[in-house]
């Protein structure tokens, strides 16, 4: 379903009775059927049914093969049935449920790697500390976080210390949504020529080692912080990128933290998603004063209004719920407009903007200074 169905389907509610009933069952048992699924894979059931196509196998058969009870099988794929996960590949003869083989659902939770990075996303990261999101709604601050100890303001601070299944499930999910348009982004932000980035929220230092394999004469300054710092320098140090990557630790927010100044361009990656409004006005404020009238700024992120299909609209409205009880408690993944206004009243005007690019669908959008006079 293509966007203008999206926006259509927020100003009706034509949903049937009986359709919309399903819905909000589903929403029920919510909390179940994610651990139901999460069991088929990590037991390695519904690899098992996969793998027997179109024969299909049976529970009991699922059973023998995994030593686990025929009524442990039985109950998940009971439940992944009812969720259309596998199918009944014939009516069986006797009591059992018969052959099963996998259904579409079943295919995407396997092979689809969107799918797979944010369930376990979902599970590893925010599952647990999701309990809390009522909390957070009323206090603004991530309670959720807690589930991974309590010496951290926000998950940014944490990342370095969450243990490494966590850890991973989080830069897996990070890196798979920005990295796959930076192929698409690459010509466009080098198209001038910059000779100096300033990288804010450089993370691993993804984006700046991409940057000096696509132009040989730039030379990139990450700034973030200290826990993610060190690995960046480590990253561009083995990348062979020592000599034309930089990298200042620092918290944008605090006051005492200076950035470079006249640099070509400023990039930011799925960086301003990390904060409120207010604070995204802020940020830009000490951007707008170390940039020169020629710097370019450019955003880039995956902004739910102007998404092709409903489904990535749907699944950015949900990581802002991430956002909400586990990463801060103040921000979320923006609509087109309140983000280029939030920097517009730093004193910046949108002179550049690309959407639809990459698989995820990011939009690339440029800034300059207002002139003065």
């Amino acid at each position: 379903m293509k966007s203008k169905s999206l926006e259509f389907s927020y100003f009706s509610d034509k949903i049937s009775a009986v359709d919309a009933k399903t819905e909000a069952m589903k929403i029920a048992f919510a909390p179940l059927t994610f651990q139901a699924v999460r069991a088929l894979l990590e037991l390695g059931l519904l690899q098992k049914i996969s793998d027997a196509g179109e024969n299909g196998i049976t529970v009991q058969e699922l059973s023998d093969s995994s030593s686990i009870s025929e009524y442990g099988v039985g109950v998940l794929c009971e439940i992944a049935l009812g969720m259309g996960i596998i199918k009944i590949a014939e009516k069986p003869l006797d009591s059992s449920l018969g052959k099963l083989v996998l259904g579409k659902i079943g295919f995407f939770l396997l092979e689809d790697e969107c799918t797979r990075v944010n369930f376990y996303f979902s599970s590893d990261v925010c599952y647990k500390g999701a309990e809390n999101l009522t909390e957070s709604i009323k206090t603004g601050k991530p309670e959720g976080l807690r589930v991974f100890g309590e010496n951290w303001t926000t998950i940014y601070e944490a990342l370095s210390s969450l243990p490494e299944k966590e850890k991973k499930s989080w830069f897996d999910f990070d890196h798979f949504y920005s990295d796959v348009a930076f192929p698409e982004v690459l010509p466009i932000v080098y198209k001038k020529k910059p000779k100096s980035l300033l990288d804010i929220g450089g993370n691993t230092a993804k984006w700046a080692i991409a940057s000096c394999h696509f132009d040989a004469d730039v030379r990139v300054t990450i700034v973030d912080l200290p826990g993610q710092v060190a690995l960046a320098k480590k990253n561009a140090d083995e990348a062979g990128f020592s000599d034309r990557i930089d990298a200042v630790s620092g918290n944008v927010l605090d006051d005492l933290t200076k950035l470079p100044k006249n640099m070509d361009a400023v990039w930011m990656s799925q960086f301003l998603d990390c904060f409120s409004l207010s604070q995204i006005t802020k940020i830009l404020k000490k951007i707008h004063e170390s940039a020169s009238e020629h710097t370019i700024v450019w955003v880039l992120e995956p902004l739910w209004d102007k998404q092709k299909y409903t489904l990535e609209s749907f699944a950015l409205q949900a990581t802002s719920l991430y956002f909400t009880c586990m990463a801060n408690g103040n921000s979320k993944m923006y609509r087109y407009k309140e983000l280029v206004c939030a920097i517009e009243k730093a004193g910046f005007r949108i002179c550049e903007e690309h959407h639809n690019l990459g698989a995820n669908f990011y939009s690339l959008l440029g800034f300059k200074k207002i002139s003065e006079g």
